[in-house]
């Protein structure tokens, strides 16, 4: 184990198509971006072009060292229109994952992350009875397309974060001044026909644990029909903890929240755990972090065990094997991203230890990107990027975690 990790564990880093490809004009996202009062701080624009940088970025990651990528496929620009495919943005991901395991890279292949196309929500999104078939159908394209080339297949990403954001905190960061109804009734009035109302990914009320699970398992079956590969999918696993008093308060969150979707992944091959902070659950329900704790530039608590503890209770519900695939901190303080990284790897390897099963972890993520609501004012990225040249600089964090990945450094 010469970087603390047993034989075989893989450490990489994710990222995730809308927040770092630019450009991805035929999405919900980037209509929601472009209404009047938006809730985002930015448009996402050319985000960092990894959509043309990328054998750049693939470059880059496999010379620091590390053993794995996590990428999302675009649906909007896969599938334009309804049954429109595009047999050149399907080579463009086959390019892209055939480069990355020539590199050495394993790679695990997100199919939905937070965004769906400009049509599909002006159906209705995921409300429409016809959401799941189209999801289906997608997924099954572009799964043949891709087949061979897939080492990890994610199907949904954080399904669950509107529970999350729901019962308190730890879900999608805070928006800017903007108002999300009239930002929503305007993407309504230029771009859904008839009775549907435009409905973003995420962004809508309904049975979301019972959709997203019909989703997942039809794009889990569809997928493994196109390849022998691992497929589960990765949510939202907040560690939730009880202000004393207040244990059934935090077990209720934590069920609705977390404990309900993951036992969905029983069926699954591996469950992804998506980890940043811990919530403590008093009389009012979910708690700011206490006067003092240190926290992110999104206010959320910087607690170093918090991923272990959410992967041991993601373990023990799922009974599936953990990849973390994604765990990460808010900061252009690169000495707080390395120094918090270290800490939490190191409760990991010691849950490892004591017989926890964890096949890999995934760094949130390898470049600055777009930060959803925040745009581009935070980051969670290893790799600095001047968004007029492009130009990458991998900050230290960077550096000493593919020495990890690659048994150069140890924790």
């Amino acid at each position: 184990m010469p970087n603390g990790f047993p034989p075989g564990f893989l450490v990489g880093v994710a990222t995730a198509g809308h927040q770092v490809e630019g450009n991805n004009v035929a999405s919900d996202c980037w209509a929601l971006e472009h209404t009047p009062d938006s809730v985002f701080k930015h448009r996402s624009g050319d985000a960092v072009d990894f959509y043309h940088r990328w054998p750049e970025d693939v470059e880059l990651t496999a010379s620091l060292g590390f053993q794995a990528l996590r990428f999302s496929v675009e649906w909007s620009r896969i599938e334009p229109e309804p049954g429109e495919f595009s047999t050149a943005e399907l080579d463009h991901y086959r390019r892209l994952a055939a480069t990355c395991r020539e590199r050495g890279l394993r790679t695990f292949v997100t199919f939905n992350h937070w965004t769906t196309p400009l049509w599909f929500a002006a159906e209705g999104g995921w409300t429409s009875p016809r959401a799941v078939d189209r999801f289906a159908r997608y997924v099954e394209v572009t799964a043949a397309h891709l087949a061979g080339e897939i080492d990890w297949a994610v199907t949904l990403n954080e399904p669950n974060v509107a529970t999350v954001a729901a019962v308190g905190g730890g879900g999608v960061d805070g928006a800017a001044a903007g108002d999300l109804g009239k930002a929503l009734a305007h993407a309504t009035r230029r771009h859904s026909a008839g009775a549907d109302v435009f409905r973003p990914m995420m962004l809508w009320d309904g049975d979301q644990l019972g959709v997203y699970t019909e989703a997942h398992r039809r794009a889990r079956e569809i997928i493994k029909s196109h390849g022998d590969v691992p497929v589960g999918w990765s949510l939202a696993c907040v560690d939730y903890q009880a202000v004393p008093g207040f244990e059934d308060r935090a077990t209720a969150l934590r069920d609705q929240a977390v404990t309900d979707w993951l036992e969905v992944s029983r069926d699954d091959d591996f469950v992804g755990v998506q980890n940043y902070t811990r919530r403590l659950v008093g009389a009012d329900g979910v708690q700011k972090p206490s006067p003092g704790a240190p926290v992110d530039e999104l206010g959320w608590e910087l607690y170093p065990q918090s991923l272990a503890n959410a992967a041991r209770y993601a373990a023990s519900v799922s009974r599936r094997p953990v990849v973390i695939t994604e765990h990460g901190v808010c900061t252009f303080d690169d000495t707080l991203r390395l120094a918090h990284t270290r800490q939490a790897l190191e409760f990991l390897a010691a849950a490892m230890a004591d017989g926890l099963d964890v096949r890999g972890y995934l760094h949130w993520t390898l470049l600055d990107e777009f930060e959803w609501f925040s745009g581009y004012d935070v980051t969670f990225g290893l790799v600095e990027v001047d968004r007029q040249s492009f130009e990458r600089k991998p900050r230290p964090a960077a550096t000493w975690l593919g020495d990890l990945a690659a048994g150069r450094a140890r924790l």
